[in-house]
């Protein structure tokens, strides 16, 4: 299909739709991590909005607007996904920002990440990506459909709902990306699923004492009265009478 003055979205061209156009409206959602197209009307703070216009990682694979990667896991980070790109040809960027100040969500911001980088079928035909939000502790991965295919919808939604939350909660949010990028990577390798992180199972403490627990405090307490009752006077009657 021809591309219109390289302007025409991935969107478009990956559905067919001719006529597909931004709307006002805001975004059309899909179940599950599907693409989807948006709107890029919506206001949005100087960091999330700069990550959008300065546009993808040169060569790093990585924009950790959030500040919150070691240098180490960066070039973990750069290993891993520069030798998936060279062996499978697919390119996954990761990007960490604090907070999103618009109504979207990560899902939505990573999918105008990708709408936004990479407008055209030739820029973007095996693109990923994958977002971390710190403040709200989500994350999110997108992609075009050859990339959503290779990984497959039972580890995308493996990764987003384990890796990404579960770490983020802990504030270990380089084990969180590094481990999402390499769960992608095995599966784009075809290689067994190396798992992800479980929820932890906080367990709530009552304070409200059971009936058992009130029974026993009353009977102490009645015991405690009829002891004072009974002991003390007769406590006074001997000391008076060994006075006389």
């Amino acid at each position: 299909m021809a591309v219109r003055n390289r302007s025409k979205s991935l969107a478009q061209l990956f559905r067919g739709d001719e006529n597909w156009e931004f709307r006002n409206s805001g975004a059309r959602h899909f179940s599950g991590p599907q693409f989807y197209t948006t709107n890029f009307d919506r206001p949005a703070l100087a960091s999330e909005f700069d990550v959008l216009n300065d546009g993808p990682p040169k060569d790093s694979y990585v924009i950790d607007d959030a500040g919150v990667l070691s240098r180490v896991t960066k070039s973990d980070l750069k290993r891993l996904l520069s030798d998936l790109e060279f062996r499978k040809g697919y390119h996954i960027n990761v990007v960490t920002v604090r907070k999103l100040t618009s109504k979207a969500d990560a899902f939505e911001y990573a999918d105008q990440l990708l709408e936004k980088w990479y407008p055209t079928i030739e820029e973007g035909n095996n693109k990923g990506i994958i977002v971390l939000v710190t403040s709200q502790k989500e994350g999110a991965v997108t992609g075009v459909p050859d990339f959503i295919k290779a990984v497959g919808d039972s580890i995308l939604d493996a990764t987003v709902s384990e890796n990404l939350p579960v770490l983020a909660v802990d504030e270990k949010y380089n084990e969180a990306v590094y481990s999402a990028a390499k769960r992608l990577a095995s599966a784009v390798d075809g290689l067994p699923d190396p798992g992800g992180p479980q929820a932890k199972d906080y367990k709530r403490e009552s304070n409200f004492k059971t009936t058992d627990e009130k029974r026993g405090q009353f009977t102490l307490v009645v015991g405690g009265l009829l002891v004072i009752a009974f002991v003390v006077p007769m406590a006074q009657y001997f000391a008076y009478v060994s006075k006389k």
